[in-house]
């Protein structure tokens, strides 16, 4: 199996077994077979991007051993870090599908509120957007967030909603992942490590 943190940009996979994975930007369903050769064209989070023939496909983290990849392992939160934080912990582990940016990077993020409901139950609610109103991997995005802040030990309940006022533009992402999403010179995966968010093998513009 291949380590999941070795994968980079044109990285050539063959499929070992049929999947299915979700077309980008529709959202629409693409079953893969097995033999086939896909490029990656991103590997961040726990998700793959593919290229299959001009077509970019998102590959969730169950179907990758179907790639001969092995599922990266969790992220432990650092002990005594508040509910608040593992949440921000979880929502940058989420990357737009065609941007290497995570979403809280992208400011794809316009709230995050925790509440206690009242039979006691921790509830929390994100409110998001996307980059393009229609896309159809809204949906999918959103499923993904939630399941992963309910994993969480004290949140028992989680709703995300996507909301469009104001809407989106790239006044919302970080100067660092503006740099990110559009300098052709980044460095590959591997050797990142720890590095900051933009990493270039040439010196940024002053």
């Amino acid at each position: 199996m291949i380590p999941f943190a070795e994968l980079d940009k044109g990285s050539e996979l063959t499929v070992l077994d049929n999947l299915t994975g979700k077309q980008v930007p529709q959202g629409v369903p693409l079953t893969l077979g097995m033999g086939e050769t896909v490029v990656v064209t991103q590997a961040l989070g726990d998700t793959l991007t593919l290229d299959i023939g001009g077509r970019l496909v998102r590959i969730e983290t169950e179907d990758l051993a179907k790639l001969g990849v092995a599922s990266p392992g969790k992220t432990d939160n650092p002990t005594g870090s508040s509910l608040e934080d593992q949440i921000w912990d979880v929502l940058k582990q989420s990357y737009d599908p065609e941007i290497p940016v995570n979403i809280v990077e992208l400011g794809l993020i316009y709230d995050l509120r925790i509440s206690t409901l009242i039979d006691g139950r921790t509830h929390v609610r994100v409110d998001m957007t996307l980059t393009a109103p229609g896309c159809g991997m809204g949906p999918i995005m959103a499923h993904d967030i939630k399941t992963k802040i309910e994993a969480l030990r004290e949140v028992d309940q989680a709703d995300i909603q996507m909301v469009f006022d104001p809407p989106w533009d790239a006044s919302r992402m970080t100067e660092e992942a503006r740099l990110c999403a559009l300098c052709p010179f980044a460095v590959p995966r591997s050797l990142r490590q720890n590095a900051p968010l933009h990493t270039c093998l040439k010196p940024l513009p002053k």
